[in-house]
């Protein structure tokens, strides 16, 4: 085969796995015989609708078999896959879809009138609605996206099951080098706009290969996905690596842990991963204590530090969590922190995944001594070569001999596990969701109220952090957080959206007139 990316993954399977489940979802089960070619249908159907290497074809939808199908059919015309994270406002929605130059849109029914209002104005010319119902029986889900879709500039727009029954089942042999372009991810902005992370089809392969070392997946493996695959943690850290090694992946649309705990126990799951807050919210349950969780081996959880009390009640069933450390554009994993290791080294981020390298940087020596502070550098196979038509923000992002600059600062000890100190982009993290202040506070000082404004991060029972505002206002303006938050609501995802808001007679400022949020986290005990 002259292709070598992911796009070939199900094609190379196929003879190995070909009568195994490879998808569940909603009851529905998928061959790998049946995966693989509804796959060629699909990308021989786009691309008799003109789309070629280099194009790049959207999802907008929940976890889904037409997600991974679209996916792969991308990988296999060498064509570039965006996700859109469901939770976006339009506006949001709009600026991905323009900023990527997306000519097809595929999306979940239910989300027509966010397709129809995101794509507006924007170079996509084809709208693909795939039926809510697993089956493609709910007709009337499926044609209300429609309906709702053919507002959007006139775009052309097809059922999804349509398009794949039209389309040969002949093999395509696109070339596709590991250097070609799989995916791109947006990650939210620390100037205000979101950067397209463009992830090559090495950076997917050679992350899952990190993923298969360190947590010894096999082909006996049975993964539930119980958060979304917009998300790259969910994506290349569960759904991929599983796919690879030929086992089973769970596809859930939502998460449920009543429902969590019954497809544990059905389908006797080995690998799970999520973020603290969903981990919690399983062991919270009433069914907990009584399902059997025997099947399950591999636990991994990102986003941020897993509360004692929440390793207590998995250890308490004979189960252990592992964590890592990571971003979209290390495809996401740079480090991993093994299971068995939570305890001794409790709050540490891990050690470098198998093929990837880490280090603290020293302005002077280029590599600080362990115990030294500094930047957290990565490089290896799965680092992003640059941002989506953003040279600036590329050529800003790496150190000399390759190093990519992560924007946090951290320190390793001596035994060379990392511990990640600080945020440098003050990012937050609500709930695995990642929150850069920059984009919220433009957002607020659009008010004509507001004089300047700060949004910080402050802690959460459920969701680890969520956004505080800390607003002052103009001389005379009047403004209730009851109005910001409304005013935000539609402009922003609602987990951007400040869950509190302080108003203050003045900003804590250096002398060069920035903001001091470490004055602001410190007075953040303050009850707004």
């Amino acid at each position: 085969m002259e292709n070598f990316g992911i796009g070939s993954w199900l094609q190379r399977r196929r003879p190995k796995s070909g009568s195994k489940t490879a998808l569940i979802s909603g009851g529905r089960e998928l061959s790998y015989e049946q995966f693989a070619d509804r796959t060629v249908r699909l990308a021989n159907a786009l691309r008799d609708r003109g789309v070629a290497k280099g194009d790049r074809v959207a999802y907008l939808g929940e976890n889904h078999p037409s997600f991974l199908e679209t996916l792969f059919a991308c990988g296999t015309l060498g064509a570039i896959f965006v996700p859109l994270n469901t939770r976006l406002a339009p506006p949001e929605i709009q600026f991905q879809l323009q900023d990527c130059g997306a000519g097809t849109l595929v999306h979940a029914g239910s989300l027509g009138d966010l397709a129809a209002r995101g794509s507006a104005g924007t170079a996509v010319a084809r709208l693909v609605v795939v039926a809510d119902s697993l089956d493609g029986s709910s007709a009337s889900a499926a044609g209300g996206g429609v309906q709702a879709a053919r507002g959007a500039d006139a775009a052309a727009v097809e059922d999804f099951e349509d398009l794949v029954a039209s389309g040969s089942d002949q093999p395509v042999d696109e070339p596709v080098t590991l250097d070609d372009g799989a995916m791109i991810l947006y990650t939210s902005g620390t100037t205000g706009r979101p950067k397209g992370a463009l992830l090559t089809h090495g950076n997917v392969t050679w992350n899952c290969i990190n993923v298969i070392v360190d947590f010894d997946f096999s082909s006996q493996d049975v993964a539930l996905m119980i958060s979304p695959m917009f998300h790259v943690a969910s994506l290349d850290m569960g759904v991929l690596p599983t796919l690879l090694k030929g086992g089973t992946v769970i596809l859930e649309s939502r998460f449920d842990p009543s429902r969590v705990l019954a497809l544990i126990e059905q389908y006797s799951v080995t690998t799970m991963s999520g973020v603290p807050t969903t981990y919690q919210l399983i062991c919270e349950h009433p069914a907990w204590a009584s399902t059997d969780l025997s099947s399950l081996n591999k636990l991994t959880c990102g986003g941020s530090a897993i509360p004692m009390r929440v390793l207590d009640a998995y250890e308490s069933r004979g189960l252990q969590i592992g964590t890592g450390y990571g971003m979209t554009e290390t495809a996401p994993a740079a480090t991993v922190l093994p299971a068995a290791r939570s305890r001794d080294k409790a709050g540490s981020a891990g050690l470098p995944h198998f093929f990837t390298d880490v280090r603290i940087a020293d302005p002077i020596a280029g590599t600080a001594e362990p115990g030294t502070g500094g930047e957290i550098q990565i490089k290896g196979q799965n680092v992003i070569p640059e941002y989506w038509n953003r040279t600036d923000a590329t050529a800003e992002s790496y150190a000399e001999g390759g190093w990519f600059k992560s924007g946090d600062m951290g320190y390793k000890d001596d035994d060379g596990f990392v511990f990640v100190s600080d945020r440098i982009k003050d990012m937050i993290i609500s709930g695995g969701e990642n929150i850069y202040p920059a984009e919220v506070e433009q957002a607020i000082t659009e008010l004509e109220a507001v004089g300047s404004v700060a949004v910080i991060g402050v802690p959460d029972e459920k969701w680890g952090e969520v956004p505080r505002a800390v607003v002052l206002l103009r001389e005379g303006a009047q403004l209730t957080e009851e109005q910001l938050r409304r005013y935000l609501d539609g402009r922003l995802a609602r987990y951007k959206i400040p869950k509190s808001v302080v108003f203050v007679d003045e900003m804590p400022r250096t002398a060069s007139g920035k903001i001091r949020k470490a004055d602001l986290r410190k007075l953040s005990a303050i009850q707004p």
